[in-house]
């Protein structure tokens, strides 16, 4: 992964522009831009969604993939969906913007085509599983193995 290649100085960078902006998005928040009746700040609303898209596409596009790992929790935290319904909406989201990564991947060269395609047929099977599942779990289940998921993912991404 390109990551284990940034330099320790600038890792610590780019999670204080992570940071930065995370707070900027939950400032946001607080002034109530997010709230679905405020009709009066439906602009802001539009700005605030497109500027958390373009973030989630920069983490899902630079990475190679993490933009769902980031979607959820903005939905649920930021806007305010429930969470069963942010998991949900993170698929649709994250399937244009897995194509448009796809694309570029493919014209650079970068996929590795057999393993994509073996993959693929589990991917689909897991996911029609994990869909099913979702909506037997219970949230506060649903919270925990999400945040475990998460967190073991950054613990192996530092070591």
């Amino acid at each position: 992964m390109i990551f284990y290649h940034i330099t320790s100085q600038n890792r610590i960078k780019f999670a204080h522009f992570s940071q930065n902006i995370i707070m900027k998005v939950f400032e946001f928040k607080s002034k109530n831009y997010c709230n679905q009746n405020n009709t009066k700040n439906n602009s802001n609303n539009i700005i605030l969604l497109i500027l958390l898209g373009l973030l989630i596409g920069f983490i899902n596009g630079f990475f190679g993939g993490g933009g769902g790992m980031i979607c959820v929790p903005i939905l649920s935290y930021v806007l305010g969906l429930p969470d069963k319904n942010a998991h949900a909406t993170t698929i649709l989201i994250m399937l244009p913007l897995s194509i448009a990564s796809f694309v570029i991947y493919l014209i650079k060269g970068s996929i590795v085509l057999n393993y994509a395609i073996a993959i693929s047929i589990g991917f689909v099977i897991g996911g029609i599983l994990g869909a099913f599942l979702l909506n037997k779990i219970n949230n506060v289940v649903l919270q925990f193995v999400f945040a475990f998921v998460i967190i073991l993912g950054g613990i192996k991404l530092i070591f």
